[in-house]
């Protein structure tokens, strides 16, 4: 390789914009070096790394879909040792104590470290077949249906409102293919729904309404069943039964509930550990009460 090839290599290599802004950053750390050395006394020594410097400069770059200029870069770093001397200062004159911001996020960190450390490996199928066992509830299936209903106003219908009801539901067993919406009283709500939980017909007719509806043969005309609006005549066209699903419908729902409880356990662990370095003092209890309940498990 020549001189001239190797000089312009150099010349390429100073001209990049990072090459610059970390010059740029050892110049301003080299200020701040000599004014520590030629200065009143510092309490300690702060050193930003390279790493740090990297990380600061990935994060402007991904923000601003950009370098940042030299003066940004100089305003970054400057801001970082700000950050660090404030951080000391405070930190020495006990600010952080009694703060509860503070104090539940550094909480947050330590129950992430905790949760990390005791990260599970992965379950087997009879592991999660036996957590699918064990909490039936986090994965039932609720039953499903799909129907129609005509709608009975009692405002309208007065005494005469369960009369009323039996007439229209003679004739809609007559005539099947009625216009029940033509039918009944006007209603806020759809006159049909499609595949609706129980939960979700519960939410919008009531928890009897479902109730009585999952007792209703299917495709026949049925009621009335009383609901907070009023009376209803019900087509039942579907029902998918609720129950506990097999383990391979659920794998997945399965697997991330096992590997949350997994880490919870590990949190708490790491917890009672940690706890049985200190004496617990709760005033108004006695030293085995105070104990009882600082060890009181999460849950």
């Amino acid at each position: 390789m020549n001189e001239g090839s190797g000089s312009s290599r150099v010349r390429r290599v100073l001209d990049e914009p990072l090459t610059r802004f970390l010059f740029v950053g050892a110049l301003i750390f080299a200020t701040y070096g000599w004014r520590s050395r030629h200065g009143a006394p510092s309490p300690g020594r702060i050193v930003v790394s390279q790493g740090q410097l990297a990380s600061m400069m990935v994060g402007f770059t991904r923000t601003w879909q950009r370098p940042p200029t030299p003066g940004e870069w100089e305003g970054l770093v400057a801001d970082r040792v700000r950050e660090e001397v404030y951080f000391r200062e405070a930190m020495a004159l006990g600010l952080d104590r009694d703060d509860t911001i503070i104090r539940r996020r550094l909480r947050q960190k330590m129950e992430f470290i905790s949760e990390g450390r005791g990260a599970p490996a992965g379950a087997t199928e009879a592991e999660l077949g036996a957590y699918l066992a064990a909490h039936p509830e986090l994965f039932r299936v609720e039953p499903r249906f799909t129907f129609r209903h005509v709608y009975l106003n009692p405002d309208r219908h007065g005494g005469g409102l369960e009369r009323d009801a039996a007439r229209l539901l003679a004739r809609l067993k007559a005539e099947p293919g009625a216009d029940t919406e033509a039918l009944g009283d006007p209603f806020l709500l759809e006159h049909e729904f499609a595949s609706v939980t129980a939960g979700e017909v519960g939410k919008q007719f009531g928890k009897e309404f479902a109730a009585k509806l999952g007792g209703i043969p299917p495709r026949q005309w049925q009621g009335p069943i009383g609901s907070g609006y009023g009376l209803h005549l019900v087509w039942v066209g579907a029902r998918a039964e609720g129950g506990l699903p097999a383990l391979a419908d659920v794998r997945d729902a399965v697997r991330r509930e096992w590997d949350s409880a997994r880490r919870k356990e590990a949190n708490e662990r790491f917890y009672q550990d940690l706890l049985e370095r200190y004496t617990v003092t709760i005033e108004g209890l006695e030293p085995a009460d105070a104990g009882k309940v600082a060890a009181h498990e999460a849950r």
